[in-house]
C-alpha cells in the first residue's frame, strides 16, 4: 500500500474510533483523509474492505455490545446514548437486526427463547452467541481444563514505564496465517536491526473482542520493543506502550481457550478490583513460539485506571 494512503487511512480510522458516539458525516471523514470526497469512498472501500457507512455501523454496534457486557452498571438506554444512538428503541432495533438478539438477551442469555440470524452472520459469516461472552457459563470440563477458577489468584497489578515499539498490522485480522505472516516479517526486521530473536520482547495489540467482531475484521498489531536509536519506516509503524498500571494474567493453553481467560479478567476480576479498563487495547506478551510448542504461553495485560 502506498505510504501516504496508509497514513491517511490510519488517521481516518482513528478519527472514526474517537467519534463513534456522535453522527459522522462522509464529508468530515473525507476531510480528515485529505482525499476528495468524490474519490474517498472508493479508496476507503478498496483498502478497508467495507463501505464507510458499514464500517461505522459495525464498530458502533461492537462497542455498544461490549458496553452491555462489561458495563453492567449502565442501563440499556445509557449504553445506547453513549454509543451514538438517539434512543433505546432505535438501539434495540439495530442490535437485534445485526446480532440476532436484543440488548436484554445479550445481557441475560438465560432468557433467550428464540433468535434469528443477524447481519453479522449473513454479511460477515460470524456465528454469534451471547452465552459465549460470559466465561462463567462454560462447562465444568472446560473450566477445569483452563483453570479459570484460579484466574483471580494469578492476576497481578504491575506498574510499567513507557516502551517504544515497532508494529506491523495483520492484514486479515485474527486469521492465524495473517498473524504469523505479520510476525515473521516483524521478527526478521528486528533481527536485521540488531535485536536478536532470543532477546526480542514481543507484544500484540489486540483491539477487538473476537466473540463479537468477525475474525478477519479484528484489529491485531504485532509489536517488538525497540530502542530510541532505531528508525522505523513503512510498512512498519512506531507506537508506544504507555506508562501506567496494568492487570497481568499469566496464561498457558490453546488459542481457543485464550478468549475465555481474557473475558474472565473483565467479568470476574475487574468489578471488585477498584479499577476499570483504561482506553488502551489489550496486550498479549508472548513468552514462547506457539508454532514450535503447540500451545500459547503469554501474559495478558489490561491497562487500568482507578474508579
Amino acid at each position: 500500500m502506498n505510504k501516504k494512503y496508509k497514513l491517511r487511512m490510519d488517521r481516518v480510522l482513528q478519527y472514526i474510533e474517537a467519534n463513534l458516539a456522535k453522527d459522522i458525516a462522509l464529508l468530515e471523514v473525507a476531510e480528515v483523509s485529505c482525499f476528495s470526497v468524490y474519490h474517498f469512498h472508493r479508496i476507503f472501500t478498496a483498502i478497508i474492505g467495507e463501505t464507510v457507512h458499514d464500517y461505522i455501523v459495525r464498530r458502533r454496534l461492537e462497542r455498544a455490545a461490549n458496553c452491555l457486557i462489561f458495563k453492567t452498571d449502565l442501563s440499556i438506554t445509557q449504553v445506547a446514548l453513549e454509543n451514538g444512538f438517539s434512543s433505546s428503541a432505535n438501539f434495540s432495533k439495530a442490535v437485534k437486526l445485526y446480532f440476532g438478539f436484543s440488548p436484554s438477551e445479550i445481557r441475560n442469555p438465560d432468557k433467550i427463547k428464540d433468535s434469528k440470524i443477524g447481519k453479522i452472520y449473513s454479511k460477515y459469516g460470524k456465528v454469534f452467541s451471547p452465552s459465549d461472552l460470559y466465561p462463567t457459563r462454560i462447562t465444568n470440563e472446560v473450566m477445569n481444563k483452563t483453570h479459570l477458577e484460579d484466574a483471580k489468584m494469578k492476576i497481578e497489578v504491575r506498574d510499567y514505564d513507557s516502551q517504544r515499539v515497532c508494529t506491523l498490522a495483520s492484514q486479515r485480522g485474527y486469521e492465524p496465517e495473517a498473524i504469523y505472516e505479520a510476525w515473521d516479517k516483524l521478527i526478521d526486521w528486528a533481527t536485521s536491526n540488531g535485536i536478536k530473536k532470543e532477546e526480542q520482547k514481543r507484544f500484540a495489540f489486540a483491539f477487538d473482542n473476537p466473540t463479537i467482531t468477525p475474525i478477519d475484521k479484528c484489529r491485531y498489531d504485532a509489536s517488538i520493543v525497540i530502542g530510541n536509536n532505531i528508525i522505523v519506516n513503512t510498512p512498519f509503524a512506531e507506537a508506544e506502550i504507555p506508562k501506567g498500571k496494568y492487570a497481568v494474567l499469566y496464561f498457558k493453553g490453546t488459542p481457543e481457550e485464550t478468549i475465555k481467560a481474557q473475558l474472565g479478567i473483565y467479568s470476574d476480576w475487574l468489578p471488585d478490583s477498584g479499577f476499570e479498563p483504561d482506553n488502551f487495547p489489550m496486550l498479549e506478551h508472548y513468552l514462547n513460539d506457539a508454532r514450535v510448542d503447540g500451545y500459547i504461553e503469554m501474559e495478558i495485560h489490561v491497562k487500568l485506571k482507578e474508579v
